[in-house]
Order: structure tokens, then C-alpha cells, then sequence
């Protein structure tokens, strides 16, 4: 049982840091963990951060896009080592690319050490905040960075692979399972389909059934590669329901 976290069990909210699982949810979360052979949670957010916002102990978390593995009960991630070579690097670009003119538009940056977000959702003028974004985006680019866009949010990244699809394998490798769920609300979590559904061909999975989270901002892209389609972070408290 794999489930994204922003959108899909917390409900999106304005600042990324009020993000909260509703107690709700999180009971159903804990339920699901005694019956089910491995449940883990897969975020853009540092896995530390990821399992403080779920605050669920006894499951696994797979963060910053896959670049990050931590273990149920372990008290620090495995991180990727190609990653985490470029740390340094995504960090000295942020602090330098990060003006006084975006502190002006009121873009927020996110430190989550190998990848550097800045959001602007609930920014006074969004429009000239994500122009502004735009801008920082094709600096990055030009200075060797990857980039990626999310829901209100663009992430400057190292030019190497990952992503949640690989952080799954990562999680589920010799792993006896027959089936495997994934939930997730955004475009990343296309990824994680397409990594589900490879362990399928490779055969290290029987079943995989992947799940779309419908809102406002959800890629249509999301709907057309899911096996099933639920109604916002309340239809996931329902599937939940229903798998127990």
C-alpha cells in the first residue's frame, strides 16, 4: 500500500508547512499498516519531514522523489549517493538565485538539501510570482540544473535520475508480494505508476493497481494512465475504508 502524501492524504493547503494528515485519515493509515505486508508513503518532501507530517512511525517513507529511503522505525534516511553529491551545489545556486525580488512577491524557497523548491501559492500577485519562477527556471536550466514543475511549485534539481518510481522499487526490492496499490494526486506521481507497473513486466509483481486523486490541478494525464479514479483526500479516506 503506497500512497503520495500532499493532495492525496493531507489536503493541499497554502503553505506547504501547515500540510496535516486529519486524524481520520491517519487511524485508517494505522489500521492499514497492521493488516498490509508494507505500507509506505512516497513525497516530494524530505522522508523526514514526510513521516512528521503523517506521524507514523511503524511505516516507511520514500522522500524527496525517491531520492530518499527511510525505513520503518530507522532514524535517518538512505539517500541516493549521486544526489546527495550535488547537495552543495543545488544549495549555493538557491541562496544565490533567491532575491530580494521574489522575497517581494512573497515566493517561498524550500531547502530539501539535493532539490530546492520555491513555491508561490498564495502569493499576493500569482501571476507575476510564477513569471518571476519562470525566470529562476530558465537560469537553472542554463547553469546545468534540471527542473520541475509541480502544483505551485517549481524544484531546481541535480541532472541525475530519479524519481518515485525507482524510490518504489527501492522500497519493495526482495519483497515477497503479489499486488501493490499506489494513490497519488500530480504529475510525479506518473512516475510512480510507470515504476509500479515495470514491476509488474519484470515480474516481481503479479498486480498493480494504480489510483488517481481528482482535484482542480490534477494533470489530465494522471486520470487517463489510472485503474481507478477517487474524489479528492476524502476518497481516498473512503478507499482506505474499503480496503480494510
Amino acid at each position: 500500500m503506497l500512497l503520495d502524501i500532499d493532495g492525496t492524504l493531507a489536503p493541499i493547503v497554502r503553505h506547504a508547512a501547515d500540510a496535516h494528515v486529519p486524524e481520520a485519515t491517519r487511524g485508517l493509515l494505522i489500521e492499514i499498516a497492521r493488516r498490509y505486508g508494507v505500507v509506505g508513503c512516497v513525497s516530494g518532501r524530505r522522508a523526514s519531514v514526510a513521516r512528521q507530517i503523517v506521524a507514523i512511525g511503524t511505516i516507511a517513507y520514500v522522500g524527496n522523489h525517491g531520492g530518499e529511503l527511510l525505513r520503518p522505525g530507522a532514524t535517518s534516511a538512505e539517500v541516493d549517493p549521486q544526489l546527495a553529491a550535488w547537495t552543495a551545489r543545488v544549495r549555493e545556486f538557491a541562496a544565490r538565485a533567491y532575491t530580494a525580488e521574489y522575497e517581494r512577491l512573497r515566493v517561498r524557497s524550500e531547502d530539501k538539501e539535493a532539490i530546492a523548491a520555491f513555491h508561490w501559492r498564495g502569493a499576493p500577485d500569482e501571476e507575476a510570482a510564477a513569471r518571476a519562477v519562470c525566470e529562476l527556471a530558465s537560469r537553472a536550466e542554463r547553469e546545468g540544473f534540471a527542473v520541475h514543475w509541480g502544483r505551485k511549485v517549481l524544484e531546481v534539481r541535480p541532472p541525475v535520475e530519479f524519481g518515485k518510481g525507482i524510490g518504489i522499487k527501492a522500497l519493495l526490492r526482495d519483497r515477497e508480494l503479489d499486488a501493490a496499490l499506489y494513490a497519488g494526486d500530480d504529475s510525479t506521481d506518473l512516475d510512480a505508476f510507470r515504476g509500479l507497473r515495470a514491476l509488474v513486466e519484470d515480474g516481481a509483481l503479479e498486480e498493480a493497481v494504480c489510483v488517481a486523486v481528482s482535484s482542480e490541478e490534477a494533470p489530465a494525464a494522471l486520470a487517463v494512465e489510472a485503474d481507478l479514479t477517487v474524489a479528492g483526500t476524502g476518497g481516498v479516506r473512503e478507499l482506505l475504508e474499503a480496503l480494510l
